[in-house]
């Protein structure tokens, strides 16, 4: 066998990768396609009663499902752009749309809590009357419910295709929904007296939405910068080492493009095997990986004579 690494990953079982990732991105366009109705029928009804009754508790929170809802459009063109084969140039294909597309969603929850929180002040700074308790907080109730249902199927779709901005999207839901819960409590506050409930409850809304805005730009910028599980790591050095021929797993690297994972392994393999022994040996541990590690779209495998 050669000196210099052997190379091996033109994709075994790769149609059915392939097959798997296009379900996935179509999995993840049918969640954003729902939760974009959802949201935007919950900020339609909210956006009513905001305007009608003053309250600007439920205006932070109306103003906040609207951003939601938008943040499901860049995510749906980069579902859509993550089928798109690889080119010339674009040689590792599109998924790195759908990171970009959570950075987007972050630079909008940042926004909406900004917004949220410059109002809060501004009617804490000047208090006026809030109107129409009941239909605030029946707004409040249906912002909830809204938010819950496309959060759960945002973060349950997004866990099951390894979608980084589809989860921080659906947490970013959550949030908004427990948010809508406050818009009642600050309408109980205006109804015995308290005016200054409404817009301290703003106020609150916009810590919880920094909370989120935290949670989500972490994994996001993870992502970016080739973030992953370190247990995913752990699996393929184990997998790696257990394949038969294996002297020592040298480097294991792992990446996420999109919602699909690329890998990447040095091993050390019996110095007195031929070159076609090392090529069936990185094709058994390729095809080995991929069935170990979730969402491995592709492994490329070197194998260099080691020291038995």
């Amino acid at each position: 066998m050669s000196g210099h690494g052997h190379g091996h990953g033109h994709g075994h079982g790769h149609a059915e990768s392939l097959d798997d990732a296009l379900t996935a991105s179509s999995a993840g366009i049918r969640a954003v396609k729902l939760s974009l109705v959802g949201l935007a029928v919950t900020a339609a009804l909210q956006a009513v009663v905001a305007v009608a009754s003053g309250s600007v508790a439920l205006f932070a929170d109306t103003v906040h499902n609207a951003a939601d809802a938008l943040t499901a459009v860049p995510l749906w063109i980069a579902f859509a752009l993550g089928r798109r084969a690889a080119t010339r140039r674009f040689t590792y294909g599109y998924g790195r749309a759908e990171d970009l597309a959570g950075l987007f969603v972050v630079v909008v929850i940042a926004a909406s809590a900004l917004v949220a929180g410059v109002e809060a002040v501004r009617r804490l700074l000047d208090p006026a009357p809030v109107e129409h308790l009941g239909w605030v907080a029946l707004a409040g109730l249906v912002g909830f419910a809204g938010n819950e249902a496309v959060a759960r199927l945002r973060i349950r779709t997004g866990r099951r295709i390894g979608s980084a901005a589809l989860v921080a999207d659906g947490l970013h839901a959550r949030t908004d929904g427990f948010t809508s819960l406050a818009v009642l409590v600050g309408a109980g506050g205006v109804a015995v007296g308290l005016p200054l409930a409404d817009p301290l409850v703003g106020l609150v809304i916009t810590v919880a939405i920094l909370a989120v805005l935290r949670t989500a730009a972490r994994d996001v910028f993870a992502r970016l910068m080739d973030g992953v599980d370190p247990e995913l790591v752990h699996t393929a050095e184990v997998t790696l080492a257990a394949q038969s021929g294996v002297l020592a797993v040298r480097t294991v690297r792992l990446r996420w493009t999109g919602h699909r994972l690329l890998a990447d392994a040095e091993l050390d393999v019996d110095p007195t095997s031929s070159l076609a022994e090392a090529h069936d040996l990185a094709h058994r541990a390729e095809t080995a990986l991929t069935q170990a590690v979730p969402r491995l779209d592709r492994a490329l495998v070197h194998a260099y004579p080691g020291h038995p």
